[in-house]
């Protein structure tokens, strides 16, 4: 299963306004729409030293924009699994219209781990911003900047805003994939890794591995399971087909 971990980093809408508090902007004031600036990204399911987080942003020449675009196209369309940050409604949608403003097509479909999703859906932290979780499992935290004028300054062209950046977006990837690993046994939607190894025995669903254990039975309203914990991740499991003998279901009752 390919894992691609991606997170990118937008250029903001400019406009002309009148105003700084209520101001309904219509679009004959937008001077220049927002943008994808940038995107970092590495493939989870390899080794750090086999292939690093990489970065690529729209410096350089005019055709440095749409070689951005291609290339977050291309590693979309080679990834079986996404992992990303809030980027079931920020960075895959808009990603999407960069692709459709390109004139490029859908990359080849893919499955998503959104771990802002699994934050809200499964535990209750004081915050779900990335930096408050990363600090409150003692991952790290997130690279500081200067706020929106790191990003003023990489649409001007400045040198060692683009330095800052880069380091910016590359440490996100970087501590996302740290967090995507701490909460595997947490993402009860992760894509079946057995789907894509098609093993000769059990294997964890969530990172692959096969050193399974036995842990008691799953209960469902008629019918019971095998249990496993992998030794690995701690990911929860079961067997697809029931622990019970066909035979024997006929004393099992269920609800009228």
């Amino acid at each position: 299963m390919k894992i691609l971990g991606i997170d990118i980093e937008t250029a903001p809408n400019t406009a002309h306004v009148w105003g700084l508090f209520k101001q309904t902007i219509a679009t004959n004031q937008i001077l220049q729409t927002g943008r994808v600036m940038c995107f970092a990204a590495r493939w989870f399911h390899l080794p750090a030293e086999e292939a690093p987080t990489v970065f690529v942003s729209e410096e350089g020449d005019r055709w440095a924009h749409r070689r951005m675009v291609k290339e977050a196209h291309r590693l979309l369309t080679e990834a079986d699994v996404i992992v990303h940050y809030n980027g079931t409604r920020f960075d895959m949608p808009t990603l999407n219209r960069e692709f459709l403003k390109a004139g490029l097509g859908p990359p080849a479909p893919y499955q998503q781990v959104d771990l802002l999703r699994v934050a809200r859906q499964q535990f209750r932290f004081a915050s779900n911003r990335l930096d408050h979780l990363l600090r409150e499992l003692k991952i790290g935290e997130k690279v500081r900047h200067d706020g929106h004028s790191l990003w003023v300054g990489c649409m001007n062209g400045d040198e060692e805003a683009w330095k800052r950046m880069r380091e910016y977006n590359l440490g996100d990837v970087d501590q996302m994939e740290d967090l995507y690993w701490r909460l595997l046994p947490w993402i009860s939607n992760h894509p079946n890794h057995a789907l894509y190894l098609n093993p000769d025995r059990p294997v964890c669903p969530n990172c692959g591995e096969d050193s399974l254990q036995r842990r008691g039975y799953q209960y469902a309203r008629t019918q019971k399971y095998q249990r496993y914990q992998c030794k690995s991740c701690g990911t929860w499991s079961r067997r697809r087909f029931t622990a019970v003998p066909r035979d024997r279901t006929h004393n099992t009752l269920t609800q009228a």
